[in-house]
């Protein structure tokens, strides 16, 4: 049956700040207490959003989620008679507890989830499992709200099976799908599923990053495949090279990306290879391997750009966009080499797009660290909530909605601030009515 991928992604939210919480990833501990610009953030990924939009692509939207985490903070022993008083004395004993429960990395959807289409899973049905995110205290928190989300987005029971986060603690951390690529010759086709993990939980011999953590495991990963119904002989798990994740590669998504038949990744990015690549070939013979060589993009160049946390669509005109950040465009190693390849007429990407994502960039967010990818036929993207999916009419809506409720800037001070919370509520009450969520958040109930 005839399928499009549709990319679902992610809002950013009011409290988006650069507190530097996620370790291994550089561009977010560089960053730690620098300004930060929501209104700012939020117009571009909404940007983003709206030219795919007019090029043809079927783009959908996933909310942030509330924050401050005020839950979270009662749950840590923090108190208050008053949520600003909670607040204020959470900043008083413990500022990265207060910056955790105000973290907006929710944002980046491609660590909400792993889908499997209908067209992969033995029930017909489509599988959405919320990532735990068990390594990052500020990124686990959202499992819950992710899961609550994605149910009501994909809510009709016929089409579509949204699981419960992969429970185990760090032997079973599961990342979503920035650690996940499906591969095929049409999206409504049946295709291969290729899992990536950093290390094996249960298997303390396999070699591991000595700087770094590996936070995908093994375990996780193949969970995942049996609640998903995948078939086992189109199902790949590869290790990632630590080599890599001790340069900063904190997730796949990092160092290689795939869209249809073609797989764009750095010869650095996988472990002892050569059979995946084999089986892979065999499984999919129209694979076409992009491999970028160490001699052409070193592995900190591709990490500093993110050449390979871009966006790989197919173009409604035929051949492939890359979808990558301006950091790419000012790179004098990175923008050749992707001229170079766009030149060639016998190479399947095409065309690239260039984007202004500085606010993500600068906490460790890319073009594909905005997205979650989920493939729809027409049937099932009838039954998606219509809210979440972007139109020129709720384009304008929402632009709007920034202009309103976010702020300009964000000093680290600011996280302190009761305001704060109080303008995000008001903001994410009015959202769930545009986006037809109904009642989804803590506060609201």
């Amino acid at each position: 049956m005839k399928a499009v991928e549709v990319n679902f992604d992610g809002l950013v939210g009011p409290t988006h700040n650069y507190s530097g919480l996620s370790y291994g990833n550089v561009a977010s501990t560089s960053n730690e207490n620098s300004i930060s610009r929501p209104k700012e953030a939020a117009l571009q990924g909404l940007r983003k959003m709206k030219d795919l939009l007019d090029r043809g692509f079927v783009q959908g939207i996933i909310p942030p989620q509330e924050r401050p985490n005020l839950a979270l903070l009662r749950a840590w022993g923090f108190s208050g008679k008053t949520d600003a008083d909670l607040i204020e004395n959470t900043w008083k004993k413990s500022r990265i507890a207060l910056a955790m429960a105000t973290s907006s990395a929710s944002m980046w959807t491609a660590n909400a989830a792993t889908v499997s289409p209908s067209a992969d899973s033995a029930d017909g049905k489509i599988h959405l499992t919320p990532a735990n995110l068990s390594y990052n205290a500020h990124r686990a928190q959202e499992s819950e709200g992710t899961q609550k989300i994605l149910q009501r987005i994909f809510s009709n029971p016929d089409f579509f099976t949204v699981h419960s986060p992969v429970n185990g603690g760090d032997a079973f951390g599961d990342e979503g799908a920035a650690n996940h690529t499906r591969l095929c010759d049409e999206y409504g086709q049946k295709g291969v599923q290729v899992f990536v993990y950093g290390r094996e939980a249960f298997n303390p011999a396999t070699p591991r990053p000595t700087k770094y953590p590996a936070r995908q495991t093994l375990e996780s990963s193949q969970v995942m495949a049996r609640n998903h119904q995948l078939d086992e002989a189109m199902t790949f798990f590869v290790q990632q090279n630590p080599e890599t994740i001790d340069q900063g590669v904190f997730h796949n998504d990092v160092i290689s990306v795939g869209n249809r038949n073609v797989f764009f990744h750095h010869e650095e990015a996988f472990y002892k290879a050569d059979e995946f690549w084999k089986a892979l070939q065999e499984r999919l013979p129209t694979l076409k391997r992009i491999t970028v060589k160490s001699s052409e993009v070193p592995v900190k160049e591709a990490i500093k750009t993110y050449l390979f946390n871009t966006q790989l669509i197919s173009s409604p005109k035929g051949g492939m966009i890359l979808v990558a950040p301006t950091e790419c465009k000012e790179s004098p190693i990175v923008r050749p080499y992707i001229e170079k390849m766009i030149a060639d007429s016998s190479n399947p990407i095409n065309e690239v797009l260039y984007f202004d994502l500085r606010q993500s960039m600068r906490n460790g967010g890319g073009p594909a660290c905005l997205r979650l990818r989920v493939v729809l036929n027409e049937m099932e993207r009838q039954k998606v909530n219509q809210g979440c999916l972007l139109n020129e009419d709720n384009y304008k809506v929402l632009v709007s909605w920034v202009e309103k409720y976010y702020r300009e800037e964000l000093q680290p001070d600011d996280l302190r601030d009761p305001s704060l919370l109080k303008e995000t509520c008001l903001a994410l009450d009015e959202l769930t009515k545009i986006l037809n969520l109904g009642s989804i958040y803590p506060f609201q109930q």
